[in-house]
């Protein structure tokens, strides 16, 4: 069982997540975000990136204990906070369809759904974090590491469906906004 749920967190939930957030990407410049909710919508989706970037960096690189468990139980927390006041922010000055709204869907159960396998997969540490147990506190590197190969392919795969798009829509969003402010002069 272990077998599945780590081949399913590294060949479906990671690339599935991944190509949610390029379809998102697509969803904003559809709809031509910098015009309307421009450089501070763009602003809250580096934010929630870096916030989700630094959970999936943990699972690909730290050993999964109470603390890398309870970490990324509050940068999930903490991006679904981000996500509520991105969406405050955005809904009265731009429309939201319900494509896009159907990727966000993809883009929060899928990072909670990898938690949740983690935590399986690590349960004695999932019980220490509830009190039940040893917990182990440590930082530290993965012991047996992840295939390089796999771990190059995730990361290039996340640079150019994610962080190369999220970097366009900002550049973009600003740019709209010099312009603009040099028209309204």
């Amino acid at each position: 069982m272990a077998d599945v749920l780590r081949n399913t967190l590294m060949y479906a939930a990671l690339p599935l997540w991944s190509l949610a957030g390029l379809v998102d990407w697509w969803c904003h410049r559809r709809t031509g975000i910098e015009q309307t909710s421009g450089v501070g919508e763009s602003a809250f989706h580096l934010a929630m990136f870096s916030q989700m970037a630094l959970a999936s960096l943990a699972a690909l690189f730290l050993e999964i204990n109470a603390l890398v468990l309870a970490l990324m139980a509050l940068l999930f927390l903490t991006h679904e906070a981000t996500t509520w006041f991105e969406l405050r922010f955005v809904h009265p000055v731009r429309d939201i369809s319900p494509a896009e709204q159907m990727v966000h869907s993809f883009m929060e159960i899928i990072p909670l759904g990898a938690l949740a396998m983690l935590a399986a997969l690590h349960a004695d540490q999932l019980a220490a974090l509830l009190g039940q147990g040893e917990a182990d506190w440590g930082l530290r590197l993965k012991a047996d590491p992840l295939p390089a190969g796999y771990l190059a392919a995730a990361l290039a795969g996340i640079f150019c469906l994610n962080v190369l798009p999220l970097l366009e829509e900002f550049l973009r969003c600003w740019r709209w906004r010099v312009r603009a402010g040099r028209l309204a002069h």
